[in-house]
């Protein structure tokens, strides 16, 4: 396997790794803030989230009340802007915790 194919695939493997923490609490999404994304469905249980449109979810989208805000990967703001919520998954591994 040449240097950059091994390197793009290393890369899709850190990038599953780091789907696999979201426990789907909404969060990221704005479910804790009141105004969530106009995307955001609650899953049958009544507890977990889902995108409607996860696939092609970046790029301009609006909350349930019509705010505009882009929509990024959560990665990619985790370290700078995005604070978080202390139950969410991704906080907690940034923070050094594991667990539930």
């Amino acid at each position: 396997m040449d240097d950059k194919k091994q390197y793009l695939e290393e890369q899709k493997e850190k990038e599953r790794e780091f789907e696999s923490l979201c426990k789907r609490c909404g969060a990221c999404c704005g479910v804790k803030d009141g105004d969530p994304c106009e995307n955001l469905a609650l899953e049958p249980d009544g507890t977990h989230y889902y995108c409607r449109i996860y696939a092609s979810r970046l790029g301009l989208r609006r909350t349930v009340s019509g705010k505009e805000f882009t929509c990024v990967p959560l990665r990619q703001i985790l370290h700078k802007t995005w604070l978080g919520r202390p139950e969410c998954a991704y906080v907690k591994t940034l923070n050094g915790q594991t667990g539930e």
